[in-house]
């Protein structure tokens, strides 16, 4: 009996995994907004790591986190690097490509809570008297992040802190550009 039931166990965990391993290998989460704002006022918020402060949601969550910035004040090579509690964890960002009013991106490495690289891109396109701004971030899903989606939805748990950032960019960069 205590065959079967170990045999039985092991047949679960055998088809848990091949389960987990069929999971996508890649994803995306994206959201846009249109600004009332120009591409130039939207640009200057992205490409200096110094202004994410005001607009970042993760900032807000945990206020008192610590960062460093290093190399440039802006553009290409710019880093900005932060420790903070359980809700923003740990992690760096470096501008790898900037592309006035067009697009800036961004290697986003997460230490903690999850060791992970993803690719960030913000790009801003013209809308009539507004600008249109998309933030994606995208990257690898490894067997244990495969694992982890089958509970939590990535897409649902970061897409709202984009769409919560985009507006406060919005109000940063409209308040900056008087």
């Amino acid at each position: 009996m205590l065959v079967k039931i170990l045999i039985g166990v092991a047949v679960v965990i055998a088809l848990l995994v091949i389960f987990i391993a069929t999971r996508p290998a890649e994803f995306t989460v994206s959201r846009s907004a249109n600004m009332a704002t120009t591409p130039d006022a939207v640009f200057a918020q992205l490409n200096d790591f110094h202004k994410w402060e005001v607009w970042s949601p993760w900032a807000k969550m945990d206020p008192n986190a610590k960062s460093t910035f290093e190399g440039p004040t802006s553009g290409e090579g710019a880093k900005f690097a932060w420790d903070g509690n359980s809700d923003v964890g740990a992690g760096n960002m470096t501008i790898t490509e900037s592309v006035p009013n067009d697009h800036v991106r961004i290697r986003l490495e997460f230490v903690r809570p999850f060791a992970g690289v993803n690719d960030t891109l913000f790009t801003i396109k013209p809308a009539g008297d507004k600008t249109n701004v998309t933030w994606t971030m995208s990257g690898r899903n490894n067997f244990i992040t495969k694992a982890i989606s089958l509970f939590m939805d990535c897409d649902k748990m970061v897409g709202p802190q984009f769409e919560k950032g985009l507006a406060s960019m919005e109000t940063a960069a409209v308040a900056e550009s008087k």
